[in-house]
């Protein structure tokens, strides 16, 4: 398996919505936002409730703490992905409710399980100057 130094890194172009996201993660804090209107708790980040459509929301920080909702091991793939699998894409459920596309970092990708907790983890970024939030088996 992969480790953090080996899994490519998105580019991270924070923009005026993502910011404070960004500059959480490079903390070491995982963000999610809460519309004040409706209660929904959503990922990923944006200005208006994807529900009622409100601009009242709010940042929350997640105890980053879920459960593997759904995963896909990659045993096969091109650059610049080459030196990185096998590598798990998963959605992880967190227990503030909302679902987050990311990768769970493990040397055994056969052993994990939907249901199974996992945690949160950051990977630095190729540039050094964002965080990428992924997660580990508990």
């Amino acid at each position: 398996m992969a480790d953090e130094t080996t899994l490519p890194t998105p580019d991270v172009s924070p923009t005026p919505e993502t910011e404070t996201y960004w500059e959480a993660a490079a903390e070491g804090r995982l963000l999610v936002t809460e519309c004040t209107d409706c209660g929904r708790v959503y990922h990923p980040p944006r200005a208006r409730c994807p529900d009622c459509l409100s601009e009242d929301t709010e940042w929350v920080e997640t105890r980053g703490e879920g459960e593997v909702y759904a995963h896909s091991v990659t045993r096969q793939t091109g650059p610049p992905y080459d030196d990185a699998t096998p590598y798990v894409v998963a959605y992880v459920e967190l227990a503030e409710g909302p679902r987050l596309l990311t990768n769970i970092v493990t040397d055994d990708p056969g052993a994990l399980s939907v249901g199974q907790p996992v945690e949160v983890c950051f990977h630095e970024t190729d540039d050094g100057e964002h965080a990428v939030p992924r997660f580990e088996p508990v």
